[in-house]
């Protein structure tokens, strides 16, 4: 596949991509949010035209790209930083939640794959973390509407949050530190962490963005396992699979991380690099978009907003638990 044919593709997706976030700066709303309806509205690109190879390129290649930049965000004096107690809640909350996400989607008559993945968005960090796991889990038909209809629902939740959590957190008497646990460790994507930790105060904002930090940390740890057991449990006969090996973006994941732990990097090299990692995601879900089909997503109902307004809760839930027993 050449480059100029993907060259077609490719510059609608950009294009889209810088779109959501001139949009996301103005008006405030996600960025994943803005790119992904803007990517359905342009989903007739996909279907017919020039622009096929390059929609496909963007939101796998760029997907794998923006994943393992987000390396760089992270460093082991993050996680030393809040203590053993406070990271064993953290991954025992992600944990319960993606169990209680493969089990409700079940019931709800979904797919094990799309409880795992709605279940590690919300645990995690929302859409980020809902490109990372839909990068490893089996091809399959509903692949791409599983992944547009979490990454709406986790978005739009997350919004939600930054705006009703910290009035919650001052009904509930929580103390500045109380607060930037709680917000920190719920809310799923990171700008609305930031968002709702710094409008109580500047302390909250500063111990919810390090929770929030603490959280992604666990994303590679979270996506290598479910690749165990992708590996081990899946049907290859039944379905094609892209987890024979591990992906080279998880690796460069680690391998970034550790970087920015060992060494004190610049600025200059880590704030363009998340800004990258950022406008990658963002390009990456509006191709996704584009490849989607609307009819498909109006099918589904509201079961998957049931399955993750239920994680949601459950991991507020567990979180406050934690605050007021521990």
């Amino acid at each position: 596949m050449s480059f100029k044919a993907k060259l077609p593709g490719m510059s609608i997706a950009v294009i889209t991509g810088l779109a959501a976030l001139f949009l996301s700066e103005h008006y405030g709303a996600p960025a994943m949010l803005f790119a992904l309806l803007l990517g359905i509205a342009m989903s007739f690109l996909y279907q017919e035209g020039p622009c096929k190879e390059g929609i496909e390129f963007a939101s796998t290649f760029l997907l794998r790209v923006g994943v393992a930049l987000l390396g760089l965000r992270l460093a082991f004096n993050d996680l030393i930083g809040l203590g053993w107690e406070t990271i064993a809640a953290l991954l025992l909350a992600i944990i319960t939640t993606i169990l209680l996400g493969i089990l409700l989607s079940q019931k709800l008559g979904f797919s094990k794959s799309f409880g795992a993945l709605t279940g590690g968005s919300v645990g995690i960090c929302g859409a980020s973390a809902a490109m990372a796991i839909t990068a490893i889990l089996p091809d399959h038909k509903h692949k791409e509407r599983d992944t547009l209809l979490t990454v709406i629902g986790v978005t739009s939740m997350s919004t939600i949050a930054m705006v009703a959590y910290p009035i919650l957190a001052v009904y509930l008497g929580l103390d500045e530190t109380q607060s930037g646990l709680f917000l920190g460790g719920t809310i799923h994507d990171v700008a609305q962490v930031v968002g709702a930790g710094y409008s109580v105060s500047e302390q909250t904002g500063d111990i919810s963005t390090l929770v929030k930090l603490v959280r992604i940390s666990m994303l590679m740890p979270v996506v290598m396992v479910m690749l165990f057991f992708i590996k081990r449990y899946s049907d290859t006969n039944n379905q094609q699979t892209n987890t024979a090996e591990v992906p080279f973006f998880l690796v460069a994941f680690i391998v970034l991380m550790i970087v920015n732990s060992g060494f004190n990097l610049p600025e200059s090299i880590i704030n363009p690099s998340i800004s990258f990692s950022r406008f990658a995601l963002v390009t990456a879900i509006a191709a996704i978009g584009m490849k989607s089909n609307f009819s498909k997503l109006k099918c589904v109902g509201f079961k998957p907003i049931i399955l993750m307004l239920v994680e949601t809760i459950w991991i507020a839930i567990f979180i406050l638990a934690v605050i007021f027993f521990s």
